[in-house]
């Protein structure tokens, strides 16, 4: 009985090492995005996001759609094509148009995810063996941004600030964006990332031997990080 079990933990050991490796050559090598985020600029007939199978010979379904903070599907925004084959080392093109008719917040962002799907096509060929496939999803923020806001979205990193209450620290964001805050530390303790809302917040836990020095640094438009500051305590 022993040896049986010996053989059935080898066996789901295997499966799993597949699993991992075939999951590590699909983003290697498989399809990708360009871009880490994407702003909608409202009143823009559409934006687009380029997206790439880097792999020489699979071919891919590309399935896309666009989902609430909820998670679930919102046709407020159409994606075309939603649905192609990618080839070997060929690149497409997304279009992304607005079909809100105006229904969204006109004072702050408004946040959604945008979904990209990764099929990989079956090799006829190995048809009758046991093969592991999966399908990946690339998941990125895709912000709705109105006209005219008052603030510009290069300076909204300046304007968080912070708050202690116990083993909570709290970042209030007075801005219309919304903040990807990363890098966060007090002292020499490094603190969880946090989404802050436009004109709202959200809270990390603070360890008992966090510093009183808070540092912090924020993603861009571009997926990129802007210089380090100090927080500001209210």
């Amino acid at each position: 009985m022993k040896v049986k079990q010996k053989n059935i933990y080898g066996f789901v050991a295997i499966l799993f090492m597949l699993a991992v490796s075939s999951y590590s050559a699909l983003v290697h090598a498989g399809v990708s995005l360009g871009a880490t985020r994407v702003v909608y600029p409202a009143g823009q007939k559409q934006v687009q996001l380029g997206v790439s199978n880097n792999d020489d010979t699979s071919t891919y379904l590309i399935q896309s759609w666009i989902e609430n903070t909820a998670g679930v599907k919102d046709g407020r925004f159409v994606i075309t094509p939603p649905l192609f084959a990618m080839q070997g080392k060929k690149e497409n093109t997304l279009r992304i148009i607005d079909a809100t008719n105006n229904q969204l917040p006109k004072d702050r962002e408004s946040l959604f995810w945008l979904n990209v799907k990764a099929i990989p096509s079956t090799d006829k060929s190995k048809a009758s063996e046991n093969t592991l496939q999966l399908a990946i999803i690339s998941r990125i923020k895709f912000y709705y941004r109105p006209a005219n806001l008052a603030l510009a979205p290069d300076q909204a990193a300046a304007k968080l600030t912070f708050s202690r209450s116990g083993s909570s620290l709290t970042l209030t964001n007075p801005t219309p964006y919304y903040l990807t805050v990363t890098e966060l530390t007090a002292g020499n303790q490094k603190l969880e990332n946090a989404l802050v809302p436009p004109m709202g917040e959200a809270s990390v836990k603070l360890p008992a031997d966090a510093g009183s020095k808070i540092t912090y640094r924020t993603i861009n438009d571009y997926g990129a990080l802007t210089p380090k500051r100090d927080g500001v305590f209210h």
